[in-house]
């Protein structure tokens, strides 16, 4: 399976444009954005008619700029947009999982009472396809949340994919990290950046 991720585009049309170019230019078989598609939702209909319109799915969770409420409302009026926050989603021989929201917390109590607890069922119950955990908040102490001042990524997030087969961690929140790689354990971790990544499962 061949995906393309982005993340924090924040309603730039260059960026959009640069996803739109990758979509037609690459085919993969779906989209995975990681949140923070727009600044503080404005135009984010627009947004994502555009991506809509690409004839992909996209799988997608919300950012720090965004509400859970408006991605559950909209994506119901975008064949489309699948948006799994504190869901899951499967596609082929991946199973994705999507926690969005958040990126300043360096613990997430609900997500560890709640969302972890679930979300270790359903990969048990998953054994034989590859995990994919699209999140807005970045792992902590990881490339991908060094910042001057030190890490400031979530530890609920990276205690969760040490301890659970995560293939594939996708996420977002620092715009100083795009592009950036890092591992935790056997899991890779990407930030992808806005203006996307081709990414082979």
């Amino acid at each position: 399976m061949k995906i393309l991720a982005f993340t924090d585009i924040h309603g730039s049309l260059t960026a959009l444009k640069r996803i739109e170019h990758k979509t037609k230019a690459q085919n993969p078989d779906l989209l995975v954005c990681a949140g923070d598609i727009s600044i503080f939702e404005h135009g984010i209909v627009g947004l994502l008619r555009r991506l809509n319109r690409l004839n992909k799915k996209i799988i997608i969770i919300h950012g720090n700029h965004e509400d859970d409420s408006t991605f559950i409302k909209l994506s119901k009026s975008f064949k489309n947009i699948i948006f799994i926050h504190r869901s899951h989603y499967i596609e082929s021989n991946a199973l994705f999982l999507g926690y969005g929201g958040g990126g300043f917390a360096l613990v997430d109590k609900k997500f560890e009472k709640i969302v972890a607890k679930k979300f270790e069922k359903i990969i048990k119950n998953n054994p034989d396809k590859n995990i994919i955990l699209v999140t807005h908040a970045p792992p902590y102490k990881t490339r991908l949340d060094k910042l001057v001042q030190g890490h400031c990524g979530n530890k609920s997030i990276r205690d969760f994919v040490k301890n659970n087969k995560i293939d594939l961690l996708i996420c977002g929140h620092l715009h100083e990290n795009f592009r950036k790689e890092d591992k935790i354990k056997r899991t890779k971790i990407i930030n992808p950046g806005p203006f996307g990544r081709i990414i082979k499962i």
